[in-house]
């Protein structure tokens, strides 16, 4: 009886998590914005790369957010530097592409109303270095066809480097840039990377929500959240080759020192379609806008092999290009797409949209006291413009993010 009260409560929150409407006046929207143009100039070929070093999936930098908001605000000029991008090509070619902007006002790009400060978790002495877990561990662990397929768990993909990713078209996917170059170089794999598409076997037809379960009971209980070896044997990933890697030269530029992670974002055209549904992006609105101030991310973190990782939690402090959280996340998480379910009133519908690119791990010393958080590029209008150019081709296609 127990265990049936807890799988309707289980339905219960998980409706209210991804399904319910808000029935209020005041429901959170998104709220359409013209957005800059970003186009191509003119593209030349670069030296081609090494790939000798593997990917670093736990990239951290000491700068936050005080060091970011006294930074000087990039100039139009630091801007076209910061957005040109290389494109690394499956046959080794690389090519670097110059950019202009167009449409663009810096007044548009506001100063953020910043929080007061992180939470209290964030304000302990105790150091936990290179650990994303806050406190109590709140990740879910997805498995069995009738959730890893739906929307929006099976936006989720894996990188051959390691990292995860997310669906943003019918052939792109969105991910962390340093997990196809580490500033200096591309990775090792980088120039053969595939995608892969995690997919039970046929014979696991039975529904299997007791991990999600367990681990959104024991949240609610206060208790540690569970985890077992993941069923291998009834698990598999489809690959999919990479066409095209588009990185921005903001990254390669700053490799994650000071302000080098605002553009740790890649995106990845693959060599076929992958005939899932994907998820749009959006413009990332501020902390408070999101409903219940909540992201949400899916990917496959390196301690729990096999499965995919859904995890929610509030935002926290935010600066014009990255938002602070205290999501629990461990390395291969990086590159999942930042999430938020808002309504659309063009269309009339509830809409989720990746406002981000979970980036990876942060630890300062803060005021004498040792903070750490973990850190989501968030999608500008700026970015916005040059992600929807790479995947649709056409810039009257990205006019409104």
């Amino acid at each position: 009886m127990r265990s049936r009260a807890a799988l309707s409560r289980f339905r219960s929150l998980l409706f209210l998590f991804f399904f319910a409407p808000v029935f209020s006046s005041s429901r959170p929207q998104w709220i359409p914005r013209r957005v800059p143009v970003v186009l191509p100039e003119h593209t030349e070929d670069r030296p081609a790369p090494h790939f000798l070093y593997p990917a670093r999936l736990d990239v951290t930098s000491p700068c936050d957010p005080e060091c970011h908001k006294r930074a000087p605000r990039p100039s139009y000029w630091d801007l076209r530097h910061l957005l040109a991008y290389e494109t690394l090509h499956s046959d080794g070619r690389l090519t670097e592409t110059t950019i202009g902007i167009y449409g663009y006002s810096p007044r548009s790009n506001t100063t953020l109303a910043y929080s007061s400060g992180l939470s209290g978790k964030a304000e302990q002495s105790h150091v936990r270095r290179k650990r994303q877990i806050f406190g109590h561990d709140g990740r879910f662990s997805i498995a069995g066809q009738n959730f890893l397929l739906k929307y929006p768990f099976s936006v989720a993909v894996k990188l051959s480097t390691g990292c995860s990713g997310t669906l943003v078209g019918d052939r792109h996917v969105l991910t962390a840039a340093h997990c196809v170059h580490d500033g200096k170089n591309y990775v090792k794999g980088a120039q053969k990377l595939r995608v892969g598409f995690l997919k039970p076997k046929q014979r696991d037809m039975q529904p299997s929500s007791f991990n999600l379960l367990s681990n959104l009971t024991n949240q609610i209980k206060g208790g540690p959240a569970p985890y077992s070896s993941a069923p291998n044997d009834k698990m598999k990933f489809q690959w999919i080759r990479a066409k095209r890697t588009h990185v921005p030269k903001g990254w390669i530029k700053g490799n994650a020192n000071d302000i080098g992670m605002d553009y740790d974002y890649a995106l990845l055209e693959l060599k076929k379609p992958h005939k899932r549904r994907h998820m749009k992006i959006g413009v990332s609105p501020p902390a408070q806008r999101l409903p219940g101030h909540r992201v949400h991310f899916s990917g496959f973190d390196n301690d729990r092999p096999g499965w995919l990782v859904y995890r929610f939690c509030q935002a926290g402090e935010e600066t014009s290009d990255l938002l602070y959280q205290h999501c629990d996340a461990q390395p291969g998480a990086s590159g999942s797409g930042v999430y938020a379910r808002m309504w659309d009133g063009q269309h009339r519908r509830w809409e989720r949209k990746v406002i981000g690119v979970f980036s990876g791990h942060q630890w300062v010393e803060r005021q004498g006291a040792s903070q750490e958080f973990n850190v989501a590029v968030r999608i500008t209008p700026l970015k916005y413009a040059q992600i929807c150019y790479w995947i649709k081709g056409n810039f009257l296609d990205c006019r409104e993010g």
